[in-house]
């Protein structure tokens, strides 16, 4: 039986003591939004009609999602990092902000403090068996289209398991495999070489693909490389890239891919363009630039402060 009782005065009431709406102290911010995702669940139990048993059922999870630290591996899955980025991009229309690269969102992988290098980087360190050689390159313009010296570009990727440093389970990483910071050279280029990476999927045990079951979707992802572009006058750019030739760059379960950070992959077998490269073996080649965009009145009007890990 459904019976129906948030609009009452009774459960109203109740809604702001328990927000703290009717106390001293605390936090004005904390307790407005406490009130709405309190009456947004109430609102929800009464015309979804959510048993009791329902309702522990989703508190288990909850515990289950804490203990596994998968909380930001759910977000993007289910669209909310995303929905973040959809907001950036109307908020920057309304203000007339023109936008170079498009945004995109940042995940839950970056670990501050990867080893910083001046116009070339090599990523990787040499010990994944499959690992195909990759270089990648391009140039950090401003808003202007004037490339931009000593912009500070950030990259991060997966192994050939889809594994990161820092994160990989079978620990064969090392600290900041495959993370580096490159500070673009006189003419705004940087350049990497490392090994192209694989998608990867949520731990199929995990209370992410549980859930992702429920809603019959997967939990995989496409071959990505993660980057973070910062430069003085600048906002700052997170953003990432996925590979053209991979089958699920349309079919991300993360809502990561957009137009225009669709990369081709081009493959070199012939020895010329090999040692031209520098390199004694054929490789794959990323090309691609980066366009900044200016500050909003002298601030980045859009900087995400959440927490990262710290090595």
């Amino acid at each position: 039986m459904n019976v129906k009782i948030f609009d009452t005065q009774e459960v109203q009431d109740f809604l702001r003591l328990a927000s703290g709406l009717e106390q001293e102290g605390g936090n004005p911010r904390v307790k407005q939004i406490t009130h709405r995702i309190l009456s947004d669940l109430f609102k929800m139990i009464e015309d979804l009609d959510i048993t009791s048993d329902e309702y522990w059922a989703g508190i288990a999870y909850l515990n289950q999602l804490g203990s596994s630290q998968e909380a930001a591996l759910l977000s993007p899955g289910l669209g909310l990092d995303r929905f973040l980025d959809m907001r950036m991009d109307a908020e920057d229309e309304a203000l007339g902000v023109k936008n170079g690269t498009p945004r995109t969102i940042e995940g839950p992988l970056y670990v501050a403090g990867a080893p910083v290098e001046h116009g070339f980087a090599r990523l990787d360190d040499g010990s994944d068996p499959d690992g195909q050689l990759l270089i990648m390159h391009g140039v950090v313009y401003d808003a202007d289209n004037q490339p931009i010296p000593n912009a500070q570009v950030e990259v991060w990727h997966a192994n050939t398991k889809g594994f990161y440093s820092h994160f990989d389970p079978t620990g064969e990483q090392v600290p900041f495999n495959m993370r580096r910071t490159i500070i673009t050279d006189d003419q705004g280029r940087y350049r990497f070489q490392s090994i192209v990476p694989k998608g990867y999927g949520c731990p199929p045990e995990g209370p992410t693909q549980q859930l992702l079951n429920q809603l019959g979707r997967h939990g995989n992802r496409p071959a990505h490389i993660h980057f973070f572009i910062t430069a003085d006058g600048h906002r700052k750019l997170t953003t990432q890239l996925n590979m053209e030739n991979d089958p699920l760059v349309y079919d991300d379960f993360a809502y990561a891919t957009r137009e225009g950070l669709v990369v081709p992959v081009i493959e070199h077998t012939d020895e010329a363009t090999i040692k031209a490269n520098g390199v004694d073996a054929p490789f794959s080649e990323l090309i691609f630039d980066f366009k900044l965009s200016k500050l909003v009145d002298g601030v980045d009007n859009q900087l995400v402060d959440r927490p990262r890990l710290q090595a």
